[in-house]
């Protein structure tokens, strides 16, 4: 049987963000499991013009097909204004069936571990019909990053992250007969 692929997708494009070193890490801990294809999907990649605007329809349909050559995803996700951020809507609301009868993960950091947003997001996906998994690793902008900008995780975070990994690969799996 070959191998899911699942697509790592950083929730932010703004300057100085975080996410590059909180998807990269989730990636390398992914990566010693072995049991899918995991890679970092960028939204900074993706020049998405705002949903009913007008845009480069190239970039659309690049975005569809990364969304369609994906089995789940794990969204990475930090809190602005107790919600996700603009882009990551945006995406979201970019594509429709691309996103159905997938699983997700949600990773999430802010002052709060970024507990908020993820709790609009899971509202988002299941409108997109993606499930989302239960297990939802959340980090502390004040205890996990070094001066607020350097991920250091602390090690307790590291079965939260491979039950959420177990999870999105077996929803992911099981929904794969459904598409």
């Amino acid at each position: 049987m070959e191998k899911l692929s699942i697509g790592i997708i950083l929730g932010s494009t703004r300057p100085g963000r975080v996410s590059p070193q909180v998807g990269n890490w989730v990636k390398e801990v992914a990566d010693q499991r072995g049991d899918a294809h995991y890679e970092v999907v960028d939204l900074v990649d993706f020049k998405l013009p705002f949903v009913g605007e007008e845009g480069d329809q190239e970039q659309i349909h690049a975005w569809s097909a990364k969304l369609a050559s994906l089995d789940g995803f794990v969204f990475i996700v930090q809190e602005y204004n107790h919600s996700i951020t603009g882009v990551l809507k945006n995406a979201l609301d970019s594509a429709r069936g691309e996103w159905n009868n997938k699983a997700a993960g949600i990773v999430s950091y802010g002052s709060t571990g970024g507990a908020r947003a993820a709790e609009h997001l899971r509202g988002i996906l299941g409108e997109l019909h993606i499930a989302d998994v239960r297990d939802h690793p959340t980090f502390s902008i004040f205890t996990d990053f070094e001066n607020f900008n350097t991920f250091k995780p602390a090690k307790l975070h590291l079965e939260v992250v491979q039950s959420m990994l177990d999870q999105t690969v077996a929803w992911s799996g099981a929904l794969k007969t459904v598409r």
